[in-house]
């Protein structure tokens, strides 16, 4: 689904994020001189060298090694803040954009948490580290990896969107191209139903002039070799129509110019004894079922000129209350089909196509030595004609407005396009990742949160300045400190601080000496002795 990248590209990409990344190290490490240049610069970098090309393959493996560098952070006994947590937000980021599945970026995560918990256990850190490795590291691992999904969500929708206009314009090609071979099947319908027709006619006045007495032996051979000729143009006419009606359309055409009497009139000026008979009032028919009417006949005639000349043709038309009944039926031939004229094999079938979409039905057979074509048509056309070999919903005309076609009128008939389908699919799957954008992290707050904003209330009430210790006195009673003290004392002193020699008989309190909430600080420690301050001592960030 993604695009492919060049592979200069991609090393151009990942030159320029492992530089964003390790510009928040440099900038620490520069910041602080007590870092050691080899375990806070160089190996952070080497990691992160390796960490940000392996995010294009195995980013998961990614994410662990750069929570890695973070868990280093933890062991810092003077504060848990590490630079390197832009990094693993970032690689997070890029886990949820390039991996499809959440259950194994899900499980990355929740091991990473269990190792940053279970460092903090296994190293008895403070209260901050605690609450560095719930809030900060959380936060950096979870919420930049929904965005990531989400990211990869919407990427999904435009490429299904893309993909949906895509098939739309294959489908419309597809169409244009059904159209094409549609007018040209049509244009063999015609080709065989009127034209062959007329060859056919000019073919048998031309073998009764070939047996006239009063032609020279000559005048003989020319018009023999005319009946020749128009033989072989019906015959190439068939073959043209046997490529032409590959996979034809069966709708019917347009009504016929001339009429049924019309047709009979010129075939018995032709030569061919016709006779015919209407019978019952004649009803208004639809255009549809004039044309199918006329096309019965002139099959049935043209059969009866090449299969059977010389025979007389009966044609009847019988009009019910709602149906039309056509009949014709010629009489067995005198001396067999004229030589050249071969039999076709489509006219019937075409034939029986046509009144099948009518809505009626038509019957052929021989009778009585010679042959009978019946149809049973209805006053109005019943059927919808349907392109053969052409899906349903490629009949449908695309949308004009600008919207795409999703599918609705194939739904209302039980199947929906695969693309409609798919593209549902990713707009849900967008919604689901969008909402989890927010409804996860809105969860965690809400049971995160108001621990974490009672332990920053705990530390930012417990600080004691520099300023405000050097003013308290040994031995002056509370009463008059209390106006130095902070509203409470620091609930989570460490243990060394808790088990340092005090004075017997004494009750000590802690106070933190800065309100910075991620660095380790110095502890003052003010023991007291009933009411009254007996001894004051400054515990440096060192102790814990």
């Amino acid at each position: 689904m993604w695009q492919v990248r060049t592979p200069l590209r991609s090393v151009l990409g990942d030159m320029a994020l492992w530089a964003v990344f390790c510009a928040a190290g440099v900038i620490r490490f520069s910041n602080d001189p007590a870092t050691s240049v080899t375990l806070d610069l160089v190996l952070p970098l080497l990691v992160l060298a390796v960490a940000v090309p392996l995010a294009r393959s195995r980013p998961g493996t990614a994410v662990l090694l750069v929570n890695t560098l973070c868990a280093m952070g933890l062991t810092n006994p003077a504060s848990p803040a590490n630079a390197y947590v832009l990094a693993l937000a970032g690689l997070s980021c890029l886990l949820g954009a390039r991996t499809g599945t959440a259950l194994t970026p899900l499980l990355v995560l929740v091991g990473c948490l269990a190792v940053d918990l279970a460092l903090c256990a296994v190293l008895q850190v403070p209260a901050v580290w605690w609450f560095y490795a719930m809030t900060v590291l959380p936060s950096a691992l979870l919420l930049p990896w929904l965005a990531g999904r989400y990211w990869r969500g919407r990427r999904e929708l435009v490429w299904g969107g893309w993909q949906l206009a895509r098939s739309l314009e294959e489908r419309q090609r597809f169409v244009a191209e059904q159209a094409r071979l549609t007018e040209r099947a049509d244009i063999a319908v015609d080709m065989h139903d009127s034209l062959g027709h007329v060859l056919s006619l000019v073919a048998l006045r031309a073998g009764a002039l070939e047996l006239s007495p009063t032609l020279s032996p000559q005048d003989r051979d020319d018009v023999a070799e005319l009946r020749r000729t128009v033989s072989d143009a019906v015959d190439q006419l068939r073959e043209t129509v046997t490529v032409l009606r590959d996979e034809p359309r069966t709708k019917a055409s347009p009504p016929a110019a001339d009429s049924v009497e019309e047709l009979l009139g010129r075939a018995v000026a032709s030569g061919v004894p016709v006779r015919w008979e209407r019978n019952g009032p004649l009803p208004a028919l639809s255009p549809l079922i004039e044309r199918g009417v006329y096309r019965v006949v002139q099959e049935a005639l043209t059969n009866a000129t090449k299969h059977a000349p010389g025979s007389t043709v009966q044609v009847g038309i019988t009009h019910d209350s709602d149906r039309i009944h056509v009949r014709i039926v010629n009489s067995e031939p005198p001396a067999g089909p004229l030589p050249g004229i071969v039999a076709g094999n489509r006219g019937l079938a075409g034939l029986r196509e046509r009144v099948t979409v009518l809505g009626g039905s038509l019957r052929t057979g021989p009778y009585e030595g010679g042959f009978q074509v019946s149809a049973t048509l209805p006053h109005h056309a019943t059927a919808k004609p349907t392109p053969r070999g052409l899906p349903e919903d490629t009949t449908r005309p695309l949308p004009t407005n600008g919207t795409q076609d999703t599918g609705a009128e194939d739904t209302a008939t039980g199947a929906a396009p695969e693309s409609a389908r798919r593209l549902a699919h990713i707009r849900r799957s967008a919604r689901w990742r969008f909402a989890a954008v927010f409804a996860v992290p809105t969860v965690a707050a809400v049971f995160f949160l108001p621990a974490v904003a009672y332990l920053a209330y705990q530390l930012a009430t417990s600080v004691l300045p520099p300023s405000r210790y050097e003013e308290l006195r040994v031995g002056r009673p509370r009463t008059e400190i209390a106006h130095l003290l902070p509203p409470r004392p620091f609930p989570y002193p460490p243990d060394d601080a808790r088990l340092a020699p005090r004075p017997p008989g004494t009750t000590c309190e802690f106070y933190r000496s800065n309100g910075n909430l991620l660095d380790q600080v110095d502890l003052y420690r003010l023991c007291f002795s009933g009411s009254r301050l007996v001894a004051k001592d400054t515990l440096d960030a060192g102790t814990e």
